[in-house]
């Protein structure tokens, strides 16, 4: 009888930053870790967000014991309002993380039905065949954790995103020492964050961050305006401690990071002292240099504050001289474009604007390569799987394994779908599961798919013709010439020629019909062919071509 083995299935986070989900699966048996989204690229026109396929999963829905939760970033929780009410497990957490959930899942009214259930660092918890162990690690959100999970075949390290600075700003260092016990059990395989697998050295500590925005609050003559994400509580608290410390009052722009701020503050996760925090409406009577302003929009997304602001569209908000702008974060992939546009914006008003490129006034949450070589030689895992980036960061990330000792055979560089087998004496990839993106557009939840993103992309890049054809109801001959609309296709002034010609080709084919029309998806498909080739002899462009028949 073959004997059980452990199977691991990234779902997301893998040859991409973002979407991170995995799949830890032994006989009847499945824990999910992570169920986080992914900005669109540029090419997924009108996409909204994207989310990890959960197809595999949807006939295994009684295995499934729990879904683990490390932090409460939006790469690891932005997806469960979408995929929570078709799993329908329980959800682990810290409380910070718990809180995080709520809100988002507050704010999709999906809270109702949702089994949260807080897991503290350290804590510990059996799921079927699994045993699920919390440690605290350091990242830029407070409550993260990695996992230390016990199965059957052996102990699988999952790091979570982590980085090591032995003096954060809120929260627990990184727990070597934990690691160093179970290191000493023996690991069978540690799963590493590689998003920042390419820097060289330590990834700088949260405290230089903290010492930029004490320079800003002294030197800026005006208004601050802070941009960052709103999660990144250790950095909120960095800017209410220095705002105190220089005398100015903190105002805090947006829906989502007021109640993200409201949320921390409750559970003692923030500390602001008397009378720093102020309500908007206090505003009219604060100066200038006493005034901080806490805001979202630090990836440039359309319907933020700082976009607002950065637009003259914000109600209570505007941009005046003296103002210094910072944006406290870094751009995530694809984003670029965006932040540029909002920086651009903002100096056009007469912002002074600081971000990344021109002062330390942020620090990534992630270990660079000194601090992922120092995990493996902690955990000394059997197997090594580089987790979380994109495919040029986990090949960086193997070789690193390589050069601390990590067999290169015992090293898998895997991508979304593909199937880790582990059992007693070996590992290899096995085989790929169904697992592609999931497109959220508006309201609609995976009914985007690759020909509706195709079209849109056919749009923006040559446009579209209409061509409108009537036809006698009895008779089914031609009524006239064709009709042609043309939109973001050509000039029709200039190319007016071109259009009357394309106009007579068709009224041409369908005048030879004869008697009997041809069945009308035939001419459609025969018009589009005519046109396609014309239109791309002429100009070099292949509009999409609509036809449309109207019966008179």
């Amino acid at each position: 009888m073959a004997k059980p083995k452990l199977r691991i299935i990234p779902l997301g986070g893998l040859s991409e930053i973002g979407k991170n989900m995995m799949v830890i699966e032994y006989e009847d048996d499945i824990l999910l870790v992570d169920a986080g989204l992914m900005f669109p690229e540029e090419e997924m026109m009108g996409v909204d967000l994207v989310i990890p396929d959960i197809s595999y999963l949807m006939d295994k829905k009684d295995k499934i014991r729990a879904l683990v939760i490390t932090h409460g970033h939006e790469d690891h929780i932005g997806a469960l309002p979408y995929l929570l009410p078709q799993l329908n497990c329980p959800v682990y957490a810290t409380r910070l993380t718990h809180g995080l959930i709520s809100v988002k899942l507050k704010e999709s009214k999906t809270l109702a039905n949702a089994d949260l259930r807080i897991l503290p660092p350290g804590g510990k918890v059996t799921l079927g065949k699994f045993r699920v162990e919390t440690f605290p690690v350091c990242h830029s959100i407070p409550d993260s954790v990695g996992l230390i999970i016990y199965t059957p075949l052996g102990i699988i390290v999952h790091s979570g995103d982590f980085k090591i600075d032995y003096t954060p700003v809120t929260g627990n260092p990184t727990d070597l020492s934990r690691l160093a016990q179970v290191g000493s059990q023996g690991i069978l395989l540690l799963m590493s964050d590689s998003t920042y697998a390419e820097l060289p050295g330590y990834t700088p500590s949260e405290r230089v961050v903290g010492e930029a925005l004490e320079h800003i609050m002294i030197e800026a003559p005006g208004r601050v305006i802070i941009a960052t994400f709103s999660s990144l509580v250790s950095r909120i608290q960095q800017i209410i401690d220095a705002a105190a410390r220089h005398n100015r009052r903190v105002f805090i722009v947006g829906r989502n990071m007021s109640e993200i701020v409201r949320m921390a503050l409750d559970m003692g996760y923030l500390k602001a002292p008397d009378g720093v925090l102020a309500r908007m409406d206090e505003l009219r009577g604060t100066p200038h240099n006493r005034t901080v302003f806490i805001t979202t929009g630090s990836q440039g997304e359309p319907t933020s504050a700082l976009v607002r602001i950065a637009n003259k569209d914000h109600r209570q908000v505007h941009i005046i001289a003296d103002d210094t702008v910072v944006i406290s974060a870094t751009p995530v992939p694809g984003n670029e474009a965006l932040i540029s546009r909002t920086i651009d914006n903002l100096f056009k008003q007469g912002a002074q604007v600081l971000y990344n490129d021109i002062a330390e006034v942020h620090v990534h949450g992630h270990a660079s390569q000194e601090e992922l070589k120092l995990l493996m030689n902690i955990v000394k895992p059997k197997y090594f799987m580089p987790i979380h980036g994109e495919y040029r960061h986990l090949c960086l990330h193997a070789k690193l394994a390589q050069s601390v000792g990590i067999p290169k055979e015992r090293t898998f560089v895997m991508e979304d779908g593909e199937v880790l087998e582990i059992d007693q004496s070996s590992a290899k990839v096995d085989g790929r599961i169904t697992s592609s993106n999931v497109y959220v557009d508006g309201l609609s939840v995976g009914d985007i798919g690759t020909v509706v993103l195709r079209d849109r992309q056919m749009l923006a890049r040559d446009g579209m013709v209409v061509v409108i054809i009537a036809i006698n109801r009895q008779t089914g001959k031609l009524v006239g010439r064709p009709d042609i609309v043309s939109r973001g296709f050509v000039d029709t002034k200039e190319y007016n020629d071109m259009l009357d010609k394309s106009r007579d080709m068709v009224a041409e084919y369908l005048d030879r019909g004869g008697d009997h029309p041809a069945d009308w998806s035939f001419i459609y498909t025969k018009v589009r062919d005519i046109l396609n080739k014309f239109y791309y002899e002429q100009t070099k462009r292949r509009p999409m071509i609509l036809p449309f028949m109207v019966k008179v």
